[in-house]
Order: structure tokens, then sequence, then C-alpha cells
């Protein structure tokens, strides 16, 4: 057997049982999720679950993690719900055809990052701008529940029985809904603690549709949402006469969809890629973050073009695969696989389930998407890393629509200058009187931009000694507000009478002094 044999079955085959049965429990699990997002988006829940399928499956030949599942998701399709709107807006089923186009540069935008190695570049973003994009993450998925649990926050006028006969329940559906939806979050936290053989979101979506349907409740269902599919998804390009619902391939529609196309790009991978780190993390092996980003990218294509929302990794169905066993590619084929069969086997079933059902499986899922760790160590944590938490999160709940992509932005940003204020304060400049008519100036540390300041105010420009050393053997000149700090200092002194020699400067730093300074220095 050559070594290619040996990789081949390494990521399909090592343990084929596990991986079916794995992906089949985990399936399940994604189902009620699928649906739930294409609610958020605005869509129908065919489109969530039509994008499930083509993502997992995809992803299984393309994704540079084995045993990591991707499907829609609530970070990616809180960000499609504006787009959405928008497009419906100007004609029906506009709105999907405009999400269609921004699952396709989403992708393209995700091969690119994937070539220009945006992973190496995901290394900076510090652990507040996690915490706040997540905990943003959790707020934005709670508050997509409201209007399913009868709260009118989002709403200029009271829900109607014309929205009842829709989504949104009214009356004493309202304390119906409540009461189902305690029991879904008893169950789903409660039956762990008897056995993990059923997932316990399943069982919950199982009792809840059980209870509905046997006293005839009068509340909305997965129907009210929406078509589910009748038959395997069907290749269709967005683009074409408005009058189709499709739109016109110019630079127009492009111009609609950059935005959230772009936002969905950045969005997925940094998701994407906290959960590969985490798997990497449970399974003790590496796996190639770039070569992960082109697969997202290729499976965001496929599902667009295949009538499916675009997504990402997902936390929680990728450590519940891993847990049950599923660590090949074959787990992650087998889930997209099993979770197309069961909504054609179980349509009628699926359109039963109450809504309150998978407003109960959302909590749970913005309860463990959030950071609550370090929301009860916050005051443990330097107060730095909580302002950046704190940027990340407000910036992306005050942006309208909400915007993920432009508070992590924000958040990188402060935790930049917060980082530059911190390093600006680490160079320090000693003085040593060799004689009354010679002085050394000792300076330690990294010189640029932040630490110019601080480097200036550790000479003496008013004292004028015949001949002063500023000693640089141990700093480092890092850019040019650096070369110019540096040479400000020798004119003013030079212009104050005094010889001024600069020693001990780095191959690296004489160079760049050299070039930008427009002098030759001394120094030795």
């Amino acid at each position: 057997m050559n070594r290619t044999d040996t990789s081949v079955i390494k990521e399909w085959f090592k343990e084929p049982r596990k991986d079916i049965l794995s992906g089949l429990v985990v399936a399940f699990a994604m189902i009620p999720e699928a649906i739930a997002f294409s609610g958020i988006a605005g869509v129908d829940p065919q489109v969530g679950l039509f994008g499930a399928f083509c993502l997992s499956i995809t992803i299984a030949f393309v994704g540079g993690r084995m045993g990591m599942i991707t499907s829609a998701t609530g970070s990616t399709a809180l960000l499609m719900t504006g787009l959405v709107a928008l497009g419906n807006a100007q004609g029906e089923g506009l709105g999907l055809a405009y999400l269609m186009v921004a699952g396709l540069m989403t992708g393209v935008f995700q091969i690119l990052w994937g070539y220009l190695g945006l992973a190496y570049q995901m290394r900076f973003v510090p652990q507040g701008v996690l915490s706040g994009f997540v905990n943003a993450l959790a707020l934005l998925i709670l508050q997509a529940q409201f209007p399913q649990l009868g709260i009118n926050f989002h709403y200029g006028e009271e829900i109607s029985i014309k929205d009842s006969l829709q989504k949104l329940p009214v009356g004493t559906q309202i304390i119906t809904v409540w009461i189902l939806v305690i029991i879904g979050l008893i169950i789903i936290y409660g039956f762990p603690k008897l056995t993990k053989l059923i997932p316990s979101q399943l069982l919950a979506i199982i009792v809840i549709t059980f209870i509905a349907i046997t006293f005839n409740l009068n509340i909305p269902t997965v129907s009210d949402l929406g078509e589910l599919p009748v038959g395997l998804p069907n290749f269709s390009l967005p683009f074409g006469e408005t009058i189709n619902g499709k739109v016109p391939f110019n630079l127009e529609t492009l111009g609609v969809v950059l935005p959230t196309s772009l936002a969905i790009s950045l969005v997925g991978l940094m998701e994407t890629f906290l959960t590969q780190d985490i798997l990497d993390d449970i399974t003790d092996t590496n796996s190639n973050k770039n070569i992960e980003a082109r697969g997202q990218g290729i499976a965001n294509v496929v599902s667009s073009i295949f009538g499916g929302m675009a997504g990402c990794a997902l936390v929680g169905q990728s450590v519940m695969n891993t847990e049950n066993g599923g660590r090949t590619r074959l787990s992650t084929l087998s889930s997209g696989i099993c979770l197309l069969g069961m909504i054609l086997l179980c349509r009628g079933w699926l359109e039963q389930i109450p809504i309150a059902a998978l407003v109960a499986v959302m909590i749970t899922i913005a309860i463990s998407t959030a950071d609550i760790a370090g929301l009860k160590n916050i005051s443990k944590i330097p107060r730095s890393d909580t302002a950046v938490m704190l940027m990340t999160f407000s910036v992306t709940m005050l942006t309208t629509p909400h915007n993920l992509a432009l508070g992590v932005l924000a958040g990188v940003a402060l935790a930049g200058i917060l980082f530059s204020r911190k390093v600006a304060k680490v160079i320090k400049v000693d003085v040593n009187e060799i004689s009354p008519d010679e002085v050394e100036y000792n300076v330690i540390g990294q010189l640029f931009f932040v630490s110019k300041i601080y480097f200036l105010q550790g000479f003496n420009i008013h004292q004028h000694p015949r001949k002063i050393y500023i000693n640089m053997s141990k700093a480092h000149i890092w850019d040019q507000s650096g070369v110019s700090a540096l040479n400000q200092l020798i004119r003013k002194l030079r212009l104050g009478g005094s010889e001024v020699e600069v020693i001990g400067l780095n191959d690296e730093s004489l160079d760049l002094f050299e070039r930008l300074a427009g002098q030759e220095s001394s120094h030795g």
C-alpha cells in the first residue's frame, strides 16, 4: 500500500461505522437549526436546508479540517437579513436572488482570502475581540427570537392577526408558546443528565411537536415559515430578468451585495477558524486554515448555485461530531446525505414542528455561543481587554443593520492602539555623564511612531556639552517616525553646539536611518 492509499484511508475510512453513525446524529441536530436560521435571514426553510446539505457535501471533499461540520449558521444568517429585506422591497423573490449573488461573491472572497493567507492575519485578533464577537452574536441570535415570543421590540405596529397566520403568535398563543419554550429548555438542559445517547435538542423538538399535535394547539409551525424541499436542489444562477425573480448581472447588483458578501466572508471565516482551533485542540492534531478558507469559499459557491444560503463551520455540531467518534471526511459527508434523506422522507412531520421548539433550540445556542466564562471573570481580566470586548460588542449592536465584521474591525483597531500605548512606554533612555564635556545617552527599547515622544523626553536638549554619544546598541528603529525622531534630536543637539555621534545602530536600523534621514550618520 503506497502513501496515497494510506492518506485516503486516514481521511475517509479510518472508522467508517463511527463516522456514519456520528453523521446521522449530527444531521438530526442540523435540521432545526437550518430551518431556524432561514427564518432569521427571512427566506423559506428550504434555503437553509439546501445550504446545509450542499455545504456539508462539498466541504467533505475540499475542506482543510477533517470531521468539521459546515452549515447555515446564525452569524451569517444575521448578516443576510437586511439584504433580503432590501431585495423583497424591490420585487417579489428578489431578496432570495440577491442572497444567492451574495453567496457567490462570499465564496469568491473566501477563496481569495485563502490564497492571500488571511488565516495568518487572524492570529493577530486578540481574545477580547473574539469575546466581544461571540457575545454580540449570542445577543443577536436571542433578539431574533423575540418576535416569535410575542415581544414586539422591532416593530412600529402591533402584531396583527395576519402576522399570526404567517409566523408570529398573538393573544393567548403567546402564553402557549412561552410554556412550550420553557418545556423545551427544561428537556434540553435536563435530559443530558440522564443520558447523552439521544441529542437533547432533538428530543425537545419531538416532545413539543407531540404536545402540539395531541392537544391540537393553534400556534405557528414550520409550515408557516415557507416551503420545505420536495426534491433534490436544482442548479440555477440568480442572474436574469427581475420579472422572473432574478437580478441583472451588472455593477449595480454587485455593488448592492458587496458589503454583505464581504461581511459574511470575514465573519464566516472567523467562526470557522475558531471552530477549527477547538477541534485541533480536542483531537491534538493540526489542520491548514488557508485550505479550509478556500474550501469554505468553494462550498459557498456550490451552495448558492443550488439554491442554498451561505454558511460556515458550526461549533456545536462540530464538537458533537468529534465527541461521537466522527473524525474523518466520511462523517461530514454522512451528515449531509443523512440530512437530505430525512428532509425528503420526513417532510410532512417537519412541517408540523412548532416554531416554539425552534425558539427553545435557538435560545440554548445563544447561551452556548456567549463567552460566559469571560463575563464571569470580567473583574480579573485586564481593563484593556475588557475595553476591546466592549468596543467589539457595542459597534456590532449599534450599527444598523448589525454588522459583526465592522465590530471586529473596531475591536482590532482599539486593541492595536492600546497595545501601542503599552509598547511605547517600554522604551527607556539612561544618561551617563562621562565627564563635564562628554555625555552618553543609552537608548533601550523599540523606536517607532508611538514611542518617539517618550524617546525625545529622555534627552536634555537644553544642555550642550562638547561631545554627546547616543548609544542605540539596545534599541531598534522600526519606521519613518522613529528615523524622524532621531534625526530631529541630532539636529537640535548640533544646533546647540554639541558634536553628536550615534553608535551601536544595528544593520537594519542603520540602513533605514541613512535612507530616510537623508544624511550620513556617524556610528561605531
